[in-house]
């Protein structure tokens, strides 16, 4: 009897309507978001693959990202998503990754820190897969290949070799 009154009582504590807070937004106020674009395909960067040879990229555009109506810094981390890929197809790839800020004239200039010093180079490999840093809010920057080496194993007649494939978080 005592373990019927047990269950029954825990049941009901289960079941028994907790206090929700609900929330709702009506359009009026907006989160300022980061817009991020990949590059056209004819900007991205060329890999020149020969087999069982030191390689090099022609470099090229990853992404584009707008931190337009974000005041705050926003940390940004590039990953390459294919490495158990690329590791059957390359002995090592080396990727020198370039961060560019638009000017107000439109051009491209390589960022520098608040103090005006460049920004420290930025590597991504097949090792580490990733790089992360971080970019100040209200402006507009790309994220490219400026240069990079690898070495290719030996290719099969029509085996195609794989290329890196990237993925970009910002916040």
């Amino acid at each position: 009897m005592k373990r019927k009154l047990i269950f029954v009582l825990f049941a009901a504590l289960l079941l028994a309507p907790w206090p929700v807070a609900y929330a709702y937004d009506d359009g009026t106020s907006r989160q300022p978001q980061v817009q991020i674009e990949a590059a056209a395909p004819t900007a991205v960067p060329v890999l020149n693959v020969f087999g069982k040879a030191v390689g090099g990229i022609t470099p090229g555009d990853l992404f584009y990202i707008d931190t337009g109506d974000v005041a705050t810094d926003i940390p940004i981390t590039l990953y390459i998503t294919n490495t158990d890929e690329l590791i059957k197809h390359y002995r090592y790839m080396t990727l020198n990754i370039g961060v560019y800020v638009q000017t107000s004239s439109g051009q491209w200039e390589k960022v520098a820190t608040g103090d005006g010093e460049m920004l420290p180079a930025i590597y991504i490999t097949m090792s580490n897969g990733q790089a992360s840093f971080t970019l100040p809010g209200h402006t507009r920057y790309k994220i490219t290949v400026d240069k990079g080496c690898f070495y290719c194993y030996g290719t099969s007649n029509g085996e195609r070799v794989a290329a890196p494939a990237f993925y970009l978080t910002a916040g």
